[in-house]
């Protein structure tokens, strides 16, 4: 069986995704975990923000409550200190067509090259260590919010950014993106309950 380091950038994460939706009609949740790794909050954090921002398939009924689902999920296992993610057996065999995740890894892959370019470790402290159980509780209230998302314009895209932006903040240990995450957060978080009332 194929070992696989966690991705060091997003092109790097696209690259895996985009190989796995080739090799298929339909592409579980589980085969893209295999090459994306389970061990390393980034990485999954970042694919749920991007799964949420990609408009052939963040755009379906459904998936931003269950990508929620699967953030809070991996939230929680942080909080308490697992080691590898475990999800359950009904999440990991859900699936997308190949066709549409190869479509929407494609449509990524230009604003990642450019992503990637302003990425670097800076400002670890708010990337690192205990700022990372404070970045959990912060997705675990996105994640939470994500059902009603669905019923306010383009919030959701609003939680995709912020999860991707957390993803890639602990991945190139960079505190500046993690800040800018965090205010993205509240601000999408203002623009919900602004609609809601």
């Amino acid at each position: 069986m194929a070992t696989y380091q966690d991705p060091t950038n997003l092109e790097q994460l696209l690259d895996r995704v985009g190989e796995t939706a080739r090799k298929g009609d339909r592409v579980s949740l589980d085969a893209i975990l295999k090459v994306v790794g389970r061990r390393s909050y980034g990485p999954l954090l970042l694919l749920a923000g991007l799964a949420t921002l990609a408009p052939v398939i963040g755009d379906i009924p459904g998936v931003p409550t269950i990508i929620g689902t699967i953030v809070l999920l991996f939230a929680v296992q942080l909080l308490f200190g697992r080691e590898c993610f475990w999800l359950p057996r009904w999440l990991l065999r859900r699936s997308v067509a190949g066709d549409k995740l190869g479509k929407a890894t494609g449509w990524l892959r230009r604003p990642a090259r450019f992503v990637d370019r302003l990425l670097r470790p800076r400002l670890t402290v708010f990337a690192q260590g205990p700022a990372i159980y404070v970045v959990a509780v912060v997705c675990i209230v996105i994640a939470l919010a994500m059902p009603v998302m669905e019923i306010v314009p383009f919030s959701a895209n609003g939680a995709g950014v912020a999860l991707t932006a957390f993803g890639l903040s602990l991945i190139a240990r960079d505190g500046l993106l993690a800040l800018l995450a965090f205010v993205f957060t509240a601000a999408t978080a203002g623009a919900v309950v602004y609609n809601l009332l």
